[in-house]
Protein backbone atom coordinates (compact mmCIF):
# COMPACT_ATOMS: atom_id res chain seq x y z
CA UNK A 1 0.00 0.00 0.00
CA UNK A 2 0.96 3.45 -0.35
CA UNK A 3 1.52 5.25 2.77
CA UNK A 4 0.01 8.49 1.67
CA UNK A 5 -3.30 7.17 0.91
CA UNK A 6 -5.56 6.12 3.93
CA UNK A 7 -7.13 2.72 4.21
CA UNK A 8 -10.20 1.99 2.30
CA UNK A 9 -13.44 2.48 5.55
CA UNK A 10 -15.26 -0.98 5.31
CA UNK A 11 -18.49 -0.12 6.80
CA UNK A 12 -20.12 -3.28 8.43
CA UNK A 13 -22.91 -3.47 10.85
CA UNK A 14 -22.56 -6.00 14.36
CA UNK A 15 -24.03 -9.04 12.97
CA UNK A 16 -21.45 -9.13 9.28
CA UNK A 17 -23.77 -7.22 6.82
CA UNK A 18 -22.73 -3.95 4.88
CA UNK A 19 -24.59 -0.93 5.03
CA UNK A 20 -25.94 0.14 1.95
CA UNK A 21 -24.21 3.60 0.79
CA UNK A 22 -26.50 6.41 2.00
CA UNK A 23 -28.21 7.32 -1.41
CA UNK A 24 -27.37 10.57 -3.01
CA UNK A 25 -29.86 13.47 -2.35
CA UNK A 26 -31.92 14.61 -5.54
CA UNK A 27 -30.96 17.93 -6.80
CA UNK A 28 -33.25 20.69 -6.02
CA UNK A 29 -34.89 23.70 -8.38
CA UNK A 30 -31.84 25.70 -7.16
CA UNK A 31 -29.34 22.79 -8.53
CA UNK A 32 -31.12 22.35 -11.78
CA UNK A 33 -31.58 25.96 -12.37
CA UNK A 34 -27.76 26.60 -12.21
CA UNK A 35 -26.97 23.35 -14.09
CA UNK A 36 -29.20 24.92 -16.99
CA UNK A 37 -27.58 28.54 -17.01
CA UNK A 38 -23.95 26.96 -16.61
CA UNK A 39 -24.31 24.74 -19.54
CA UNK A 40 -25.82 27.67 -21.22
CA UNK A 41 -23.01 30.14 -20.16
CA UNK A 42 -20.09 27.54 -21.42
CA UNK A 43 -22.15 27.71 -24.86
CA UNK A 44 -22.13 31.10 -25.15
CA UNK A 45 -18.58 31.40 -24.17
CA UNK A 46 -17.55 28.45 -26.99
CA UNK A 47 -19.73 30.71 -29.53
CA UNK A 48 -17.42 33.99 -28.29
CA UNK A 49 -13.94 32.32 -28.69
CA UNK A 50 -15.24 31.06 -32.39
CA UNK A 51 -15.98 34.96 -33.05
CA UNK A 52 -12.83 36.22 -31.56
CA UNK A 53 -10.87 33.50 -33.67
CA UNK A 54 -12.81 34.61 -36.29
CA UNK A 55 -12.04 37.85 -35.80
CA UNK A 56 -8.52 37.42 -35.70
CA UNK A 57 -8.32 35.93 -39.13
CA UNK A 58 -9.97 38.56 -40.69
CA UNK A 59 -7.32 40.89 -39.16
CA UNK A 60 -4.75 38.66 -40.15
CA UNK A 61 -6.04 38.85 -43.34
CA UNK A 62 -6.08 42.59 -43.71
CA UNK A 63 -2.53 43.00 -41.97
CA UNK A 64 -1.18 40.30 -44.73
CA UNK A 65 -3.51 41.56 -48.27
CA UNK A 66 -1.21 45.24 -48.47
CA UNK A 67 2.16 43.30 -48.36
CA UNK A 68 1.25 40.42 -50.68
CA UNK A 69 -0.30 43.22 -53.08
CA UNK A 70 3.53 45.28 -52.77
CA UNK A 71 5.07 41.86 -53.42
CA UNK A 72 3.02 40.65 -56.37
CA UNK A 73 3.81 44.68 -57.60
CA UNK A 74 7.17 44.41 -57.57
CA UNK A 75 7.30 40.81 -58.73
CA UNK A 76 5.21 41.86 -61.78
CA UNK A 77 7.27 45.08 -62.15
CA UNK A 78 10.85 42.87 -62.27
CA UNK A 79 9.87 40.61 -64.84
CA UNK A 80 7.95 43.30 -66.80
CA UNK A 81 11.85 45.07 -66.69
CA UNK A 82 13.54 41.79 -67.57
CA UNK A 83 11.44 41.29 -70.76
CA UNK A 84 11.66 45.33 -71.85
CA UNK A 85 15.76 44.61 -71.88
CA UNK A 86 15.37 41.64 -73.11
CA UNK A 87 13.64 42.86 -75.95
CA UNK A 88 15.86 46.09 -76.63
CA UNK A 89 18.70 43.50 -76.54
CA UNK A 90 17.55 41.51 -78.86
CA UNK A 91 17.24 38.79 -76.73
CA UNK A 92 14.85 35.91 -76.68
CA UNK A 93 12.13 36.54 -74.28
CA UNK A 94 10.96 32.96 -73.87
CA UNK A 95 13.17 29.75 -74.53
CA UNK A 96 11.24 26.59 -75.21
CA UNK A 97 13.12 23.45 -75.27
CA UNK A 98 12.09 20.06 -76.99
CA UNK A 99 13.50 16.79 -77.24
Amino acid sequence: MEPHRPPPVIDMTPDGQFTQPPTPPRPGMLDRILARVGGVALLVALVAGGLVLASLAVLFVGLILPVLIVAGLIGAGSLWWRLRRARQQGRPVFVVMRR
